[in-house]
């Protein structure tokens, strides 16, 4: 027990370390820090006492470190809302401005539906839907993965009022279908992402994602959109609040969210 304390105050100290270099030298997010050796040099402890410390520092999002790169000073956490109704800059309570927020459309497609989405909209598997891929960026960097499922009956021109929309994608639901979103039921898992998920948010093997699967209805409690939000663990912090009587959504809904052909 003795050996565990001391090993425990040496990476202990390696974080008082770190943390005091940040402060005393105003090191901003994005700016690298010395490397394990020259840690383990500056501190007089270990290489072990040094990677459990930048451990510890990752997991409170204080640094974030790429394999063959550097160790570098972590922005701030986003605090988001993913409960509050509407759309995605209606959800972001803190850490971020939101003129720095912008949107690039994927793809917009139409297919069946899954089982599970089919389940989720209360339609059956062989209604279309449109399925809208988009990347949203904060401050210039991939952030969040977003796709969304909603029935072609109830927004038969969507496709086409997509082309070139920047806003909200919940607003144009609104004006133009008349879909407004009321309340919604979510879940949200902390997974590995996708090799999709790692490439489109420029993620390393180490990272964990949280992925949000959700239901939207309208002011008469039909469901209108299934979506699925994917962020990186690192850059958030979610608060969530608020009850629910309904529950479309079973406790664990990890199957497939996906569309297949019309042809």
């Amino acid at each position: 027990m003795l050996l565990d304390r001391r090993e425990q105050l040496r990476y202990e100290q390696v974080m008082t370390l770190i943390e005091t270099m940040i402060a005393d030298n105003k090191m901003q997010p994005g700016d690298r820090l010395p490397t394990n050796k020259e840690l383990g040099d500056l501190a007089n402890v270990s290489l072990i006492s040094v990677r459990r410390a930048l451990d510890e520092l990752e997991r409170a999002g204080r640094v974030r470190r790429h394999q063959g790169v550097g160790t570098f000073v972590a922005a701030e956490r986003i605090l988001t809302s993913p409960a509050l109704a509407g759309g995605l800059l209606a959800t972001m309570t803190g850490g971020v401005e939101r003129e720095r927020v912008s949107t690039k459309l994927l793809d917009v497609t139409q297919g069946f539906a899954s089982a599970d989405i089919s389940t989720a909209l209360a339609m059956t598997e062989q209604t279309a839907v449109w399925c809208i891929r988009r990347l949203r960026f904060i401050a210039d960097r991939p952030m969040i993965s977003e796709t969304s499922y909603i029935p072609v009956d109830l927004a038969p021109e969507l496709g086409d009022a997509l082309v070139g929309h920047g806003g909200s994608l919940y607003q144009l639901l609104g004006d133009r279908f008349g879909l407004v979103d009321a309340y919604e039921e979510q879940q949200l898992e902390i997974i590995k992402p996708t090799p999709a998920d790692r490439k489109s948010l420029a993620l390393t093997g180490r990272d964990l994602v949280a992925r949000i699967r959700g239901v939207s209805f309208s002011v008469d409690g039909s469901p209108f959109d299934c979506f699925e939000q994917v962020y990186p663990v690192d850059g958030f912090t979610f608060y969530l609040s608020g009850r629910t009587d309904r529950q479309v959504l079973p406790q664990t809904h990890s199957g497939s969210w996906s569309i297949s052909s019309i042809r």
